[in-house]
């Protein structure tokens, strides 16, 4: 969850450090720092985001052609100066910056301990840091990362680490486990990053590290083994990254920058897989798995949090088109217990990054016990994109904001496909449907652009309900995700407690929440449930809440009963996530403006959890 950034060449690195970290910052922003070698070892700490590091360093003059930064999220430790990274080593020969959780840290802080070793932070990284000093100590022979290699074998856990030693002037140590890093290649320089944000400007060539490599990068070259001392051949690959993408093109906020960015990325993902005729869905990723998909007794799909969210949508799509039983997980309960898995079940994880700490964990429990895994995934090169069967990108593009939004819809839009593809194959679907449903979904980048016209009315909206103190939304069938996802942005960004429900469940317990203070949103469009929904907004209303209501443009039945309508434009209920859940995010956005809440960067919050 926190941010690695790393330079070696000709150029100074400060500045290559710092305006990695800003790159790197929604991954964390508690503390920043940066160590660098110029004869000797140079570190500043501190805590704040990297601007309150910037202004630290000011006057400082950092210099030196060799360094590593880092933008921490809080695992260990209050977040402060002296549990900032990077983290030195007792006798000041070794600094290092750390991505991960080492779960036997205390053990080992007291072996080192009992050594003479003295401890100044609260943190597991300056044990590591320690304890790869220890082992430097012992042998006059000893090199950097051969002291790296034996310490990580005494280590139990996650990580992804650059390590600096004094002693080697021209010389960073990384190495991974269950925590992202790449290598950018320059010419005669390197760059490191937690992802490739920072290194899309200076390369488009990249070496992703993984589990248990150990990279050593000099100026004169680049070599790769792993923590058994056995070698690793070196794969280079290439970044798809636009350097436009880095930046808040005009809007106030990357979260609203990526909100209106949805219809382009809807048509970025369904690009060369939707027929301009309407007549088919080619998934050129899971043709070799489709088989296995059609014969599937069952589907498993994971994920956290948002894609959580996107995954019970696709549940009910595979389920009703495909005629196949599916079930959803949590990421984080699913590898956690024994679950009962067979090699004719196909498990379908949902990541973002590629790089969710339990979703891989996940991953690699379902491999284990024989099923076959496809991966939705944004990154390519990601561990869940190297990990997997087979696989669907979803071309969101990057996604800076921490609260998700088109990564949201570009996974709810992969899944649509998937069910209507296996629908098809299956013959579970009849012709004239399946090209009904196919136009729909090509249709919902246009709608989505229609939505974003009503941003000033959301705006106005948000403005009667930003004291509220909690909310509740409801939504069926389809919707009822939606519900979820829409109190999940509000929870994110503003810290106002949202709950999503089913609108069916309201009667057995939320509808006690209810009174004048209570904004109730209700995902209300014209389809099956509709009078059912209405049913309950009269509930809602009978009892004095207030009702936002998103309903489908030109009802009026509900204008007269409900306090504030958003219209969405008419499409099928199979499509209606990726359209109801647009407002629901912009109605969240402005409450936490308004609220005055670091609407990109909310607290307690990191982009990427890659750690437990």
């Amino acid at each position: 969850m926190c941010g690695i950034v790393g330079y070696i060449g000709p150029r100074d690195a400060f500045p290559v450090l710092i305006k990695g970290l800003k790159q790197l910052e929604y991954r964390g922003y508690d503390s920043a720092g940066v160590a660098l070698l110029n004869g000797s070892l140079e570190t500043f700490r501190k805590k704040g985001k990297v601007a309150d590091l910037e202004a630290f360093v000011e006057g400082k003059s950092p210099a030196g052609k060799v360094g590593i930064g880092h933008t921490r999220w809080a695992t260990h430790g209050e977040p402060n100066d002296v549990n900032a990274h990077p983290h030195t080593s007792m006798n000041g020969i070794f600094s290092l910056v750390h991505n991960g959780i080492i779960e036997n840290y205390a053990k080992l802080k007291s072996d080192l301990s009992e050594q003479g070793y003295v401890f100044k932070s609260e943190t597991d990284t300056e044990v590591l840091a320690n304890l790869i000093e220890y082992f430097y100590r012992q042998d006059e022979e000893m090199t950097s990362e051969d002291a790296v290699q034996l310490a990580l074998s005494k280590v139990v856990g996650a990580y992804g680490i650059a390590v600096l030693c004094a002693n080697e002037k021209e010389k960073i140590v990384v190495a991974r486990k269950g925590s992202p890093l790449a290598i950018g290649l320059g010419v005669n320089e390197y760059f490191i990053a937690s992802d490739a944000l920072p290194i899309a400007e200076y390369t488009q060539q990249v070496i992703y590290l993984n589990d248990e490599d150990i990279a050593v990068l000099q100026r004169a070259g680049c070599t790769l083994k792993n923590v058994r001392n056995n070698p690793v051949s070196l794969t280079i690959s290439n970044l798809d990254l636009e350097i436009g993408a880095l930046d808040k093109g005009g809007f106030e906020h990357f979260m609203l920058k990526e909100i209106y960015e949805q219809p382009l990325t809807l048509e970025e993902t369904f690009r060369g897989r939707l027929r301009n005729d309407h007549s088919e869905i080619v998934l050129g990723g899971l043709l070799d798995v489709f088989p296995k998909l059609e014969q599937a007794g069952r589907i498993i799909i994971i994920g956290c949090g948002t894609s959580w969210h996107a995954a019970l949508i696709g549940e009910y799509l595979i389920e009703e088109y495909a005629q196949t039983p599916v079930e959803v997980e949590y990421a984080s309960e699913f590898r956690y217990r024994n679950p009962v898995i067979g090699e004719k079940d196909v498990v379908i994880l949902i990541s973002q990054s590629g790089e969710t700490a339990d979703t891989l964990a996940a991953l690699r429990l379902a491999k284990e016990k024989g099923a076959t895994v496809l991966g939705i995934c944004n990154v390519a090169g990601s561990s869940l994109a190297r990990e997997t069967d087979a696989g669907v990108y979803t071309h969101a593009g990057v996604e800076v904001g921490v609260a998700s939004t088109k990564a949201f819809t570009a996974q709810v839009a992969v899944l649509t496909m998937i069910a209507l593809q296996l629908a098809k194959r299956k013959e579970t679907i009849d012709a004239e449907t399946y090209r009904m449903l196919v136009k729909e979904l090509s249709e919902t980048p246009a709608k989505g652009r229609l939505i974003l016209e009503s941003n000033k009315k959301i705006a106005a909206i948000a403005e009667k309900y930003k004291e509220a103190v909690n909310a509740l939304y409801l939504g069926r069938g389809y919707l009822f995700p939606v519900a979820l996802e829409g109190a999940l942005k509000l929870k994110e960004i503003s810290y106002v407690h949202a709950e999503g429900y089913a609108a069916g469940e309201m009667k057995h317990g939320p509808i006690a929440l209810i009174d004048d203070n209570l904004p109730v949103i209700v995902v209300a469009p014209q389809d099956a449930y509709y009078e059912k929904v209405v049913s309950n907004i009269q509930e809602v209303k009978a009892r004095k809440g207030n009702v936002i209501a998103v309903v489908t443009e030109g009802d009026t039945g509900l204008h007269e009963m409900v306090n504030d309508v958003i219209e969405i434009p008419r499409s099928h209920l199979a499509v209606a996530p990726l359209l109801a859940v647009i407002p629901l995010q912009l109605l969240a956005y402005h409450i936490a403006v308004l609220k005055g809440c670091d609407v990109d960067r909310p607290r307690n919050l990191a982009k990427s959890v890659t750690v437990e």
